[in-house]
């Protein structure tokens, strides 16, 4: 069988977003996919050290993820990339201008720096675990790199802020927005390039429109059932939701399983 190299979303895709688990039928073509002799790998926006609790439960050891910024191959990280120094330092200036709140993550752990508490008189803790620092000696221009930024400003206050567009960023909730590496599709060649593998044999799925960036034409790319419409109109096939065996179903389609 014709090796393929497959790379998924977890959020929607593999798993039923009322569980937060896998499928039970995505997790058995997972493993026929690798048992066929095919490469698998997630793709996703989350850390590395937030995507290797979920990679490790599914025998997964490949991973496209902090958006594209590492890459995990036989569960070794090969590269990590932070984002944009200089971007982020100007954009960091123009918060504390404008008086927003800032946290700074360093490293690819739970851990935050701040020099204040402009961030959590704002907008409150984050959504999810997180270690706080406080050092109010901070001086965010000698930083050799960032890995992510927390800016607490709201959508109505994007209006009135030029500067906040120069680095990639992800609105997940109300209060604040997250800057971090946003180019799955970059993440996707580099892997390739490391694995000296050609891309016409990569096959992505996904259901939601941040994975607009991994579809493109020079692979095949598959929408989930459950999936945006702007997202099943760039796709090259749409299979089934993903908790009525999308995944599955879309691997037999294409003969890349068979039971």
């Amino acid at each position: 069988m014709h090796k393929k190299y497959f790379f998924f979303d977890i959020d929607g895709t593999l798993t039923d977003n009322k569980t937060h688990k896998i499928v039970p039928s995505a997790k058995r073509t997972l493993d026929q996919l690798k048992a066929n002799g095919h490469f698998v790998s997630i793709a996703t926006g989350r850390a590395h050290y937030k995507a290797i609790s979920f990679t490790d439960k599914i025998n997964i050891h490949n991973i496209v993820c902090n958006g594209g910024g590492c890459i995990v191959i036989d569960d070794q990280v090969v590269d990590l990339q932070p984002i944009p120094l200089k971007e982020s330092i100007h954009i960091l200036e123009q918060a504390d201008q404008n008086h927003v709140g800032w946290l700074l993550a360093l490293n690819d752990d739970d851990t935050v720096i701040m020099k204040d508490y402009r961030f959590l008189e704002t907008a409150g803790r984050r959504k999810e675990l997180t270690t706080y620092l406080y050092d109010p000696s901070l001086d965010y221009h000698t930083l050799p790199s960032i890995m992510k930024m927390y800016l607490a400003y709201t959508k109505e206050d994007e209006k009135n802020y030029p500067w906040i567009n120069e680095v990639g960023r992800l609105r997940m909730f109300d209060e604040y927005v997250i800057y971090q590496y946003d180019a799955k599709k970059d993440g996707i060649l580099r892997m390739m390039e490391y694995l000296q593998a050609p891309i016409e044999d990569v096959v992505v799925f996904g259901d939601d429109t941040n994975d607009l960036v991994m579809f493109d034409p020079c692979w095949t790319s598959i929408a989930m059932g459950n999936g945006k419409d702007e997202l099943k109109k760039k796709a090259t096939y749409v299979t089934d939701t993903n908790v009525n065996d999308g995944i599955e179903k879309a691997c037999r389609h294409f003969g890349w399983i068979r039971y």
